[in-house]
């Protein structure tokens, strides 16, 4: 518990040090403001906050991945995760009542890209709590502490989730570490997906601890309906979990890599 608060006071101490480097260069440390999000045919809608970080830094093609599933700690909290348009605003029923719908297409989006990221060749793993409601976001079993836990030891962390739908969401795109060693696995996934700014929301807790939080898209339209269309579910899900691990390999492919 103790390496977990100083895990967060260390990034602290950071986000302040990245502050008086970065002045400018990073604008959502100053304002929210965005333009028009582009389109994506099946994820929709594209993060278009302003933001001009590069991942460039090298890192070993058998790097250990791991993959979390966002929310998966934190049902019936605040932080549980969007109910998606359908349920909010269509009156549609939950895919599981003891869940929020971010968290069970989360879920599924994880083993996906875990199974799929192996057969390819990745050293790739997940993450599974096993209890939905803790607390403590320093608790050992949280999200946060495992994937803190991977990244001390060399490895690479990142958390899947959909954004909110509407007005309340920004679209697909990776909100990276708060760190200034971001690699090109990173810069990878915003070429595939979007690129959210380093100070997003002010630094939230994930990336405070090194973790990367993936936006596979707001769960509204096109997207939630063929995720939870049964005839078209499966196909989409595996179309997810082969843009991610596509963006991965693309990522340990560099030229730049060892």
């Amino acid at each position: 518990m103790q390496s977990e608060f100083q895990d967060f006071r260390n990034c602290l101490t950071l986000s302040l040090l990245l502050a008086s480097w970065l002045g400018p260069f990073d604008s959502y440390a100053l304002s929210e403001t965005y333009s028009r999000a582009s389109k994506d045919n099946l994820l929709g809608s594209r993060v278009e906050l302003k933001s001009k970080w590069v991942g460039a830094n090298p890192v070993p093609k058998s790097l250990p991945i791991l993959v979390l599933a966002g929310h998966a700690d934190s049902q019936g909290l605040a932080g549980a995760g969007t109910a998606g348009e359908a349920v909010d605003l269509q009156g549609e029923k939950p895919m599981d009542k003891t869940i929020s719908d971010e968290l069970f297409w989360n879920l599924r989006i994880r083993d996906a890209v875990v199974e799929l990221g192996k057969a390819k060749g990745l050293n790739i793993t997940s993450y599974e709590p096993g209890i939905r409601n803790i607390v403590d976001g320093n608790d050992p079993r949280t999200n946060w502490s495992a994937g803190a836990r991977h990244i001390r030891k060399g490895g690479y962390a990142f958390e899947i989730h959909f954004d909110s739908y509407g007005q309340y969401g920004y679209g697909s795109g990776i909100i990276p570490a708060l760190s200034l060693d971001l690699n090109t696995l990173d810069e990878s996934f915003a070429k595939s997906f979007g690129r959210y700014p380093l100070f997003f929301r002010g630094g939230l807790g994930g990336p405070r601890r090194g973790i990367r939080i993936l936006e596979v898209g707001k769960l509204e339209g096109y997207l939630e309906e063929s995720l939870r269309d049964k005839i078209s579910r499966k196909k989409t899900i595996d179309a997810i979990a082969r843009r991610i691990v596509n963006a991965l390999i693309d990522g340990l492919q560099s030229k730049q890599n060892y």
